[in-house]
């Protein structure tokens, strides 16, 4: 009888992304066949911009293909530096910056060299769906503070500070937000800095990814740079997927104290070593040139956007606060619809229409749309949503 291989307890507990799970399947029906409508990936549909490919292809033509420096190409780094010195206000040297294979990895980096066994993570919610994992994965505990739409899922301080015990250690700022699409106003973060001011053993990571990706009228805020007294604690995590449209060259970064960019520099060379050297030559020359392509795709994000939400608006018993950033809108079900994840499997079940539920990011009454997709996919999923909901 053969022997089957034991999983380590980690790998036991860790649960799959949800999101690529459903776009999985649905794209499993579309190869068989079925009419399918996905809102669901997180991805943009722009091809990455041209200036940026040709840096690559240059640098691979070049002969820019042997190992790279674990911590990031030096240009590069130094480019970000300038980068969050400049625009975020938040003065960086180059020795403060990893490069990392896409935002993901520079999290899973300072989760695990940032956290022991036990210690506690704060993450608002509804959160990005990978936090949570993440956290386990370095032996931390998740604590979660809700939101609600019906406070605009507005972070409440004093129930946040009343969740802070001697084991919290970090805390998770994501803004723009992915799944509601929230940006925190200056406001917001400078009164949550007065909280944080009152627990000097909690650490900030800030997730911009976003940041380029704003509605009209609205500003992105590094956390960093409003509350200057508490850089030494603070964390920013970005990259280029989202602004750049260059999610499939798996390029983020982590910025933060030096001695814990080391550490986490450290790691990366025991585990993925140096991010594709040509593929840095990219993220450099997307630095380097102008934002105007990413300008151009945040005004697309933004006229999609508000199609989606006006349809979302017009249904009946659809609770929904618009989103201020990102490619996303998060409506809260009616009351009598099921629970998300049910919801969301009788809709590509039964019309073809994949949706991202609500569970996967910490609020099980509401279901996540991206507006990453054309007009006629919007419209064509706003009609077979309003045909799900008939079905209750």
């Amino acid at each position: 009888m053969q022997c089957q291989p034991e999983l380590s307890q980690r790998a036991v507990a860790l649960k799959p992304s949800l999101t690529l799970e459903i776009s999985a399947k649905a794209k499993a029906l579309q190869n068989d066949g079925r009419d399918i409508c996905s809102l669901s990936a997180g991805e943009p549909d722009f091809n990455t911009p041209d200036f940026i490919t040709e840096a690559a292809r240059e640098a691979l033509s070049s002969g820019l293909t042997r190992y790279g420096p674990a911590a990031g190409d030096p240009e590069l780094r130094e480019a970000i530096a300038k980068k969050l010195t400049r625009e975020n206000g938040c003065p960086t040297t180059a020795g403060q910056v990893l490069v990392t294979n896409g935002g993901k990895q520079a999290i899973y980096n300072l989760f695990q060299v940032l956290l022991n066994p036990g210690d506690e993570v704060l993450i608002p919610a509804p959160y990005w769906l990978s936090y949570p994992e993440i956290a386990a994965l370095a032996g931390a505990v998740g604590v979660t503070v809700p939101t609600s739409a019906e406070s605009g899922f507005q972070l409440d301080l004093t129930q946040l500070e009343s969740r802070i015990t001697p084991r919290t250690r970090l805390l998770v700022l994501n803004s723009p937000g992915n799944p509601t699409g929230r940006v925190s106003s200056l406001d917001e973060l400078k009164a949550l800095a007065d909280v944080l001011r009152r627990h000097p053993r909690v650490m900030v990571m800030s997730d911009e990814i976003y940041e380029h990706l704003l509605a009209e009228g609205q500003v992105h805020h590094s956390f960093a740079a409003v509350a200057e007294d508490l850089r030494d604690r603070c964390f920013t995590v970005n990259g280029f997927a989202k602004g750049w449209a260059m999610t499939g060259w798996r390029l983020g970064y982590l910025s933060g104290p030096e001695s814990v960019i080391k550490a986490a520099a450290a790691l990366q060379s025991q585990s993925t070593s140096n991010v594709c050297s040509f593929a840095q030559r990219g993220a450099l020359a997307a630095l380097q040139g102008s934002l105007d392509c990413v300008h151009a795709m945040a005004g697309s994000y933004n006229s999609r956007r508000e199609l989606l939400c006006n349809g979302l608006r017009s249904i009946e018993g659809i609770t929904l606060v618009a989103p201020q950033g990102a490619f996303y809108a998060f409506p809260q079900l009616p009351q009598n619809a099921p629970p998300s994840l049910e919801f969301c499997k009788r809709a590509l079940e039964g019309e073809g229409l994949a949706l991202v539920p609500g569970i996967a990011f910490g609020d099980d009454r509401c279901v996540r749309f991206s507006c990453a997709v054309s007009s006629e996919i919007i419209d064509d999923g706003l009609n077979r949503f309003r045909r799900v909901l008939k079905t209750f």
